[in-house]
Parts: C-alpha cells; structure tokens; sequence
C-alpha cells in the first residue's frame, strides 16, 4: 500500500526577505535624516541605500513622509519605552530620562533636526513631523492617565497640559541648545510636575504643584 509521505515544509524564505528589506529601509531612511547636509532625503536615495527597488518602497509606503515617520516612530520606540511599573514618578522619570537620552543619540539626534528643517519647506513633511508628535505625546498621556487612575495625580489634573510641559521643556532645549537635556535635568522636571518634599518649599506667588496639597 502507498504511503503518502508529508511534505516537508519550505522555510518562509519569503517571509524572511521581506522582514529584511522592511528593515534595511527604514534603517536607510533614518540614515539618511541623520546624515542630510541640508539635501532633501529622496525616494530614490531610501530604495539605492537600502539595496531595494523603488517599487519595494512604494509596496509599504505611500510617499516619502509615510516611511520617515514609521522610521522615526520605529526608532523612538526602541529608546524610549513605555514604562509601567506601578509608580507614577518612576514612570515618568524613566520616560522622560529616554527621551531626552534617545533624541541625543545617533542617528536620532541628526534626523530630527533635519526632519524640522524640512518640515519648514515641505507641508507633507510638516505633516509627518505632527503626526510622529503625536504619537509621541498619545504614549506619554497614556502613562499620565494610568496615574490618574491610579490616584498619583487628582481627577481633575490637566493632562494635556503636562505633556505640553514636557515636550515644550524638551523641544525648546533641543532646538536652541542654551541647557542640557540630561538626568538631572528629567529628575527636575519630574519632581516640578509631581511634586518633591525634599525640593523645598515652593517660592512665593507659584501655582502649587501636581501632586502636592
């Protein structure tokens, strides 16, 4: 009697390319942000450095603003994480400690800058640098809700105007360099947003901070 034998299975060898060109694309295109002298990053210049067609681009992405923010967003998640560990202000310490540390780096560092220069003269990519600013700002008050929930910040605390704090502290010195974005500075800016007992009394005539009473 015959016996049909299983057919062995084939590697996703497919699978596997694919996975790599998606890699080696958004890696070219922060590559090529960062290392911008002020020439627009270009299709063309993402598909050579990549080792990819044009056409393999274009199978994931819409447009050049399309691949720059996955690359960005891709790259903001691997430095800075969502922490969730039970504590407000170890959360957000941690969050606020990697984005400043994460946006220092290379290639991050470089390809924001040139992304916002850009972004200046390209309303798409205006567009892009908002939407990534978005996601950005969508995880942080995710994190500053579960601490409403939790009861480390009062119902009523404005949450959008918190991450304007931030963000505003953070972009500000990034972009005009006049003070560091460094740990002691995050440790700061926790403690203001959330409140320090050890950090003095608040000055005369200043709004009390989130957290105290």
């Amino acid at each position: 009697m015959d016996v049909t034998q299983p057919r062995a299975e084939r590697p996703h060898t497919g699978r596997r390319r694919n996975e790599a060109a998606h890699r080696a694309i958004l890696d070219s295109a922060l590559r090529l942000l960062s290392e911008s002298d002020g020439t627009p990053v270009t299709i063309d210049a993402i598909a050579r450095t990549a080792g990819v067609g044009k056409q393999t681009v274009y199978r994931w992405w819409p447009s050049k603003g399309a691949v720059l923010l996955d690359a960005l967003v891709d790259q903001a998640g691997q430095v800075v994480p969502d922490p969730d560990t039970g504590s407000l202000r170890e959360d957000l310490r941690a969050f606020i400690t990697a984005t400043f540390d994460g946006a220092q780096s290379t290639p991050s560092a470089p390809a924001l800058r040139t992304l916002v220069r850009e972004a200046a003269h390209d309303v798409h990519l205006a567009e892009t640098m908002r939407t990534f600013i978005a996601t950005r700002r969508a995880t942080l008050r995710d994190l500053l809700t579960r601490g409403r929930d939790s009861g480390e910040l009062p119902d009523d605390a404005d949450l959008d105007l918190i991450v304007d704090q931030i963000y505003g502290v953070f972009w500000y010195r990034f972009l005009l360099g006049h003070a560091p974005l460094d740990h002691a500075a995050a440790d700061r800016l926790t403690d203001s947003l959330l409140g320090d007992r050890n950090a003095g009394m608040p000055q005369p005539g200043r709004a009390p901070r989130y957290g105290q009473s």
